[in-house]
């Protein structure tokens, strides 16, 4: 076999002298990291090759994440609480944390609000000159909603459990539900999506679609008492509107039929894309319900593999046309 040879080139940060001393691996290493200098992009330009302007830490997002977890769910969804723990000690420490962190990291997304790709189509480049100011409000505005979004969440539990005959206690289901867990995150995340705080919403929503397999985007509106049972596989996208006592089964998805274009080809991104679900609904497994325009009406149930992309009215009952069935004996 034909050993390959390090480049010949010289790298640039040797270039100056006259014999570069870079030999071996170590040349190697200098041209490596030369070519990928040249390929990245100009800070604070958002654009697929640019590397350089700060963002928010994943990491630090993530721990004041499972803080406001914590917050809502005591010893229930992520951080075990301690028999001897006090509880209300508890929550404060976490909720301290949580807002020292969320405001730490909306400081450094809210730059993307004004050099973001999607903000300087929009021509809206004009940079917040109190932007550490404007971060500390949205915090302030984000951490006051943590009760509206506990009250909804309480209404989700109690949904799961009247929803599911396998559940025996309300305990289990904020154990270990992944359906529960996905949208309290969601609901987490779409305050902050409702703020117009850049990266964050995404980052969260995207943990929890990695985690439990469910992907409900941040944008997405959603009613009280809402129920994904099993939850694998679901999809649920940015504008879709979700009324009250809605129950979705595994492998749902609510999404967009093909994107309109601008006149320059790229999709236009503010309008309504995704489906409408009114008070009441049922919609069972590995149903696709799409479009924009496309409005389920109260009380009506959406059966298994349907393909929908039509309102239907109010009480309905949508499923496939006859499938034949057959079924042999294996002796015969």
């Amino acid at each position: 076999m034909v050993q390959e040879r390090y480049p010949l080139e010289r790298c640039q940060q040797c270039d100056a002298r006259d014999v570069c001393s870079c030999r071996g691996p170590a040349q190697l290493s200098c041209y490596v990291i030369d070519q990928l200098f040249q390929s990245f992009g100009e800070d604070g330009v958002d654009t697929p090759e640019e590397v350089g302007t700060p963002v928010p830490s994943s990491g630090r997002v993530l721990e004041a994440l499972f803080c406001i977890m914590d917050v809502l769910f005591p010893g229930r969804m992520h951080t075990e609480l301690d028999v001897d723990t006090s509880t209300e000690a508890f929550v404060q420490e976490r909720l301290a944390r949580a807002y020292r962190l969320i405001g730490r990291e909306i400081g450094r997304a809210l730059p993307f609000r004004w050099t973001g790709a999607y903000a300087r189509a929009k021509g809206e480049t004009d940079a917040d000159e109190n932007a550490a100011e404007t971060a500390a409000l949205l915090a302030n505005r984000f951490i006051s909603n943590i009760p509206s979004i506990r009250e909804l969440l309480v209404a989700d539990v109690q949904a799961a459990y009247y929803g599911d005959p396998a559940a025996h206690t309300y305990a289990e289901i904020m154990l270990s539900y992944p359906g529960l867990q996905a949208i309290t995150v969601q609901r987490v995340a779409h305050v902050l999506y409702e703020l117009e705080v850049p990266l964050i919403p995404r980052m969260m929503s995207e943990w929890a679609h990695t985690t439990t397999g469910i992907d409900i985007h941040p944008g997405a509106k959603i009613g009280r008492s809402f129920f994904i049972d099993h939850g694998t596989g679901v999809v649920i996208g940015e504008t879709c509107e979700i009324g009250d006592n809605v129950k979705l089964y595994q492998g749902v998805t609510l999404g967009a039929l093909s994107f309109p274009l601008d006149e320059d080809g790229n999709p236009i991104k503010d309008i309504k894309r995704h489906p409408t679900l009114e008070d009441d609904v049922v919609v069972y497994a590995n149903a696709t319900i799409l479009g924009g325009d496309t409005v389920i009406g109260k009380g009506s149930v959406i059966g298994s593999n349907v393909w929908l992309i039509k309102s239907t009215s109010p009480g309905s009952t949508v499923t496939q046309g006859t499938v034949d069935v057959k079924v042999k004996n294996n002796r015969d």
